[in-house]
């Protein structure tokens, strides 16, 4: 049977309170009578039971990360970072996989909350809707939104800049000369894709000779990268340059150009958006907006944990990280 504390008090020769405040590093314990407290413990193997003390202190040291699919290398950078974080804080993180489901994703919230999480980081996977939003703001905990900007009054949020990263692909693909360009994003209304999209068609539009690229809509994974690639190079042929909203709808995007005998960079550029780890090990490796993954995970862990400790007076906080372009091998210059 697992010890308890009574165990240790019984074999201590004091009373419980007296354990506790030994444990605990607490004041008001003569240093030999800690001694023996911690003495005895360690003899008897006792770890304290951490869902009963929650029960006092209203804190589980547990938060959760809520991620749209942790298949994409994206998520698992920012979880690594999360989750070290959260580590050096002496808290346990809880992962969950929305599979792009509004719906489960809240019934995630709920299940969290019956678990007494202390906070909860969530990539959200569409616009809330008022009602949705509501019910996130009155469950009692602070909600860090992971690359999502929201009502200021609402949530915390921490982002990367990702339209000044759509509008670094703009200028980056029209420098090199292309003038038939795409842009194959996610679902409407994705709030970070959405910001990519906008970034790059208002940067295509104020170039100096401006350009209306096409864009199409799809699912941001390998497979819908590969998905709309091929819808392009059916109704578009004529494209020379294609922005990826996301290094995995990138690698679909080279998938499928490859399979239909387009070469890369020589009949077709691609640049994605993320810079993880596989895009630069990829055949050719691809150019692409970097975002700093691992800091945003970190952040948003060290962000949860300040508004936790605030209580009820959280004001909610706002973190943009910087874009950069990394350029490799999957572009070139397009001749007139």
């Amino acid at each position: 049977m697992a010890i308890t504390i009574k165990d240790v008090a019984r074999e201590s020769g004091v009373n419980v309170s007296t354990v506790s405040r030994a444990l605990n590093g607490e004041y008001g314990v003569h240093t030999d009578t800690r001694d023996l407290v911690l003495a005895v413990a360690e003899r008897l193997h006792y770890r304290p039971n951490r869902v009963a003390r929650g029960l006092v202190t209203g804190r589980s040291h547990t938060l959760a990360l809520v991620v749209s699919d942790i298949r994409n290398p994206f998520f698992a950078e920012v979880a690594r970072g999360a989750e070290d974080a959260a580590y050096a804080a002496g808290h346990d993180l809880v992962l969950c996989n929305s599979d792009l489901d509004p719906d489960k994703q809240l019934r995630y919230v709920q299940s969290l909350m019956e678990k007494r999480v202390d906070g909860i980081l969530m990539n959200s996977v569409s616009a809330l809707n008022r009602k949705q939003a509501e019910q996130l703001a009155g469950i009692g905990v602070p909600i860090v939104l992971l690359n999502r900007a929201a009502p200021r009054n609402a949530f915390s949020t921490i982002c990367a800049d990702n339209r000044a990263g759509g509008a670094l692909a703009a200028e980056y693909l029209w420098k090199l000369g292309h003038r038939k360009i795409a842009h194959l994003t996610g679902p409407r209304h994705h709030g970070n894709m959405t910001e990519r999209a906008r970034g790059f068609v208002r940067g295509l539009g104020e170039a100096r000779k401006p350009v209306t690229p096409v864009v199409l809509h799809g699912k941001n994974h390998f497979q819908g990268g590969m998905d709309l690639a091929q819808q392009l190079m059916s109704e578009h042929p004529e494209v020379t340059a294609i922005f990826a909203a996301s290094d995995m709808m990138a690698f679909g995007v080279i998938r499928a150009l490859m399979e239909a005998g387009r070469r890369i960079p020589e009949d077709v550029s691609v640049i994605g958006f993320d810079n993880v780890e596989l895009s630069a090990i990829v055949n050719p490796p691809l150019t692409t907006i970097h975002q700093p993954k691992y800091e945003i995970g970190q952040a948003a862990v060290e962000t949860l944990l300040r508004l936790a400790g605030r209580g009820e007076h959280q004001a909610p906080e706002h973190h943009l990280f910087g874009v950069h372009l990394v350029e490799r091998k999957s572009c070139m210059e397009r001749q007139s």
